[in-house]
């Protein structure tokens, strides 16, 4: 009997995690037979649970609309799940970390001794990288309306807001007039939200940050676009002008890069930014925890470097290429012995000395 109540209850637990499951499947999840399974389907019917037999060569069974899992229905598994996602889940919501915090608490009174024990053994301490850069974060129901706009394909119009939030002026320099835009995916990315939408005006694809971003809900639906390369991850890293800013470092520098936004955007590190040139060439402001640090993030692209900015950036490209031009290979003796060229003190860092 109670071999028979951990399968039902398993098999509940399938049945609510997503919306129809084959016979066949089922019973391989169970480790029971087919029979076994429609055995228990009609105890789990039998107490009211609202069980359906979907026919056809798709079919099978799923729980019906408007049923709701009680919590104490997880396994261990998904015990440890919740309590690792609860833990993790990403602080860029205003008091999400309190909620996520209470929600844990509220699964766990109600959980059977067993799987509260499950989800107790983990106690997580989170320390953030050097590299984590979440962006500020968001209200509840700015993220809720963007989401709920994605969800249905209702238009928004948004207003851009600077990177402290505030409103910028007509007349100001980064002023941006609301727009209306398509918002067709809610993407987060290295701690930030960012919205994947369509501008109506400009007829072009955008990569918004959601917490710059002031949504104003309308009414008015669209029909699906299809996105441009149909990647969404290759997009999104590859888009230049996201609205990301640049992160507190206690060096920052710059470099003119022989390369196009699109490729360096994708592989630029967090918290810099990648302002567009021409088709080209593109401008990589980044920081690090010292100037050489810089220095070596630029050499990863591979490129001539021009206009390298400030001085304390040049003088490191100087030092790197000196130190590397003295690296010996395995048995080559044919190395540089030439010290950094001159051009370096005028702002130039190609790596051809």
């Amino acid at each position: 009997m109670a071999s028979t109540s951990r399968r039902a209850l398993r098999l509940l637990s399938l049945l609510g995690s997503r919306r129809r499951w084959p016979l066949r499947e089922l019973a391989t999840r169970l480790d029971a037979s087919e029979r076994t399974v429609r055995r228990d389907i009609e105890t789990l019917r039998r107490l009211d649970y609202p069980i359906t037999t979907v026919h056809g060569p798709d079919g099978g069974y799923q729980l019906g609309a408007g049923h709701t899992l009680p919590p104490l229905l997880f396994d261990d598994d998904q015990a440890l799940a919740v309590a690792l996602a609860l833990q993790t889940a990403p602080s860029t919501v205003f008091g999400l970390g309190d909620d996520a915090a209470r929600a844990l608490a509220a699964i766990e009174q109600v959980m059977p001794a067993p799987l509260r024990a499950s989800m107790e053994s983990l106690r997580l301490t989170r320390l953030q990288n050097y590299w984590e850069f979440p962006a500020p974060p968001i209200d509840s129901t700015s993220l809720t309306a963007v989401g709920a706009a994605v969800r249905h394909r209702r238009v928004l119009v948004a207003e851009t807001l600077r990177a402290d939030r505030s409103r910028p002026e007509p007349g100001d320099d980064d002023f941006v007039p609301a727009r209306r835009i398509e918002p067709h995916h809610l993407v987060i990315w290295a701690g930030r939200w960012y919205l994947v939408g369509y501008d109506v005006e400009d007829h072009e694809w955008r990569v918004h940050r959601v917490d710059r971003l002031r949504p104003r809900p309308t009414t008015h639906r669209f029909a699906a676009r299809e996105l441009p390369g149909d990647d969404l991850a290759r997009f999104v890293m590859s888009s230049h002008d996201r609205g990301d800013t640049l992160a507190a470092w206690q060096c920052n520098g710059s470099a003119r890069l022989n390369l196009p936004a699109d490729v360096v955007a994708r592989w630029a590190p967090g918290g810099s930014v990648v302002e567009h040139l021409d088709s080209d060439h593109c401008r990589l402001i980044l920081g690090a925890w010292s100037w050489a640090g810089v220095a070596g993030i630029l050499a990863t692209f591979d490129t001539e470097l021009t206009d390298v900015r400030p001085r304390e950036l040049v003088r490191a490209c100087r030092l790197l290429a000196y130190r590397w031009a003295g690296i010996e290979g395995n048995g080559d003796s044919d190395r540089c012995t030439q010290r950094p060229c001159d051009s370096l003190s005028e702002g130039h860092c190609s790596g051809d000395g």
